[in-house]
């Protein structure tokens, strides 16, 4: 009789293998309130890594860290109609606090444009204070009805930017850069994900913003996952706070804003896009764990051998974990660690020691082959970054070969409806195609240029909506 699967496999249920792997890679559980999450150390750990990564590059940008209360009174949000209307849905209200009514009833934070922009009223006095650029780290709630691990969940973790600046366009080109800069050269260059940017439609764009600029990714479904965002603000907030600065002119202003963020979302991405059969394919610059070393058998020899080999890696640059747990079965070790996607194992045997050898096991591209211990340290980084542009062109060739060019919306709903991507002249779909698209499950997931770079606004002759089914 075949043994059964530890995965439930893609190709028969992407939603459940998924849900798989998420448990039993040991990244989160869910909370014990409906759409919470508990995030285990592994999958956490992955967040760390993010955020180490993310953070060092918002802070290139001149970009500052702080904190703001997680409460918002309920007033500050019926300052801005569109922000209000846009979050409404999704608000967690506290009414009692300390065994009594609250005078008035505080929010627990969806996003913190509000709470920010009435510090950003009082920090902000003259052309001297701008650009005033602040990031946070923290966590929002947004009460989802349809809730997933990591994709959907009413709490989850982020970065959200805020910035203010003299101009809109000194605006305009920050919430680009943060983009191209950040966003972009993160996904593509830690995490190995292909992302498509482009600008969202006006249905499509962030509650209160004058312009949204989206990465958007296919995963191995074909469905399209939402990997971040930029919001250009314009002057709406700060008409809402009244944040004006005193120009070099000498004339009072107002001042133009951005906001941007991204979430715990990507360990999601990160399992549906890189994700196989078999379990998680973690990019070498991401692991916490780029190598493991396997003790085959308790044999002291091949003990004292795994753990030399620890250091030299270690001491090579190689981020190294030495399993010494011979008391559990080898198979299931090694079931364990592929399910955890670790990007390279090395197994160690009595052989092994004979023959100077240690079996080298490559988890993304897959196969092994006996290396010469002494060369590991050697060939290890090699290794490692051709495993992480494999993943990048993988990722790539698969959104690549499932993007259609199509012509109608017809068209448009069979190549989505079948696992893919559809482009469509903007000037052909417009807002009443894309009213159309939605009937249909579908979205504009966002416009580019002719030469797919990022339209300056919807308008523009030439325009191509990139459109999908997504999460």
């Amino acid at each position: 009789m075949a043994k059964a699967p530890v995965l439930t496999p893609r190709a028969d249920d992407f939603p459940r293998w998924y849900q798989d792997l998420i448990t039993k890679a040991e990244l989160a559980d869910n909370g014990p309130v409906r759409g919470t999450m508990v995030i285990r150390p592994y999958g956490y750990g992955l967040w760390e890594r993010m955020q180490q990564d993310m953070d060092a590059r918002i802070k290139e940008t001149g970009a500052q860290n702080a904190y703001f209360p997680l409460l918002i009174p309920q007033s500050y949000l019926a300052r801005e109609a569109d922000h209000v209307d846009g979050f409404a849905p999704e608000l967690a209200v506290v009414t009692h606090g300390g065994g009594k009514e609250l005078e008035e009833p505080a929010v627990v934070r969806p996003t913190s444009e509000m709470i920010i922009n009435a510090s950003f009223s009082k920090w902000v006095q003259s052309y001297r204070d701008l650009p005033l650029l602040i990031n946070q780290w923290g966590n929002v709630v947004r009460w989802e009805l349809r809730p997933r691990l990591f994709l959907r969940t009413t709490e989850f973790l982020w970065q959200e930017g805020h910035t203010a600046h003299a101009t809109y366009e000194e605006a305009r080109d920050f919430a680009a850069r943060i983009q191209r800069q950040v966003y972009a050269d993160f996904m593509e260059n830690t995490l190995a994900m292909d992302v498509v940017l482009g600008r969202k439609t006006v249905k499509e764009r962030f509650a209160g913003a004058i312009n949204t600029l989206t990465l958007e990714g296919m995963m191995g479904d074909g469905k399209a996952l939402q990997l971040g965002t930029s919001h250009e603000l314009g002057q709406n907030f700060a008409k809402a706070f009244n944040t004006r600065f005193l120009s070099k002119e000498g004339t009072q202003e107002l001042v133009w804003q951005t906001s941007w963020g991204s979430t715990t979302r990507m360990i999601g991405a990160l399992v549906m896009m890189h994700g196989d059969d078999n379990g998680l394919r973690i990019p070498p610059r991401l692991a916490a764990v780029q190598a493991v070393v396997l003790a085959v058998k308790g044999d002291d020899a091949v003990l004292a051998k795994v753990r030399e080999i620890g250091d030299r890696l270690k001491a090579a640059g190689v981020r190294v974990h030495v399993d010494d747990r011979t008391d559990t079965p080898f198979g299931r070790r090694v079931v364990d660690w592929e399910l955890k996607g670790v990007p390279v194992r090395i197994e160690v045997g009595p052989r092994d020691l004979e023959s100077g050898t240690a079996m080298l096991t490559r988890r993304i591209p897959g196969g092994k082959e006996p290396v010469a211990i002494d060369s590991l340290a050697g060939l290890l980084p090699a290794v490692l970054e051709e495993d992480q542009a494999l993943l990048l062109r993988q990722s790539r060739e698969r959104r690549e070969s499932r993007t259609a060019q199509v012509s109608t919306i017809d068209e448009a709903v069979e190549v989505t409806a079948a696992g893919g991507w559809a482009r469509i002249p903007w000037a052909d779909l417009g807002a009443e195609g894309e009213a159309k698209l939605a009937g249909h499950a579908v979205t504009v997931r966002c416009l580019v240029a002719e030469d797919g770079s990022v339209p300056e606004s919807e308008d523009v002759p030439g325009n191509v909506a990139v459109v999908a089914r997504a999460y």
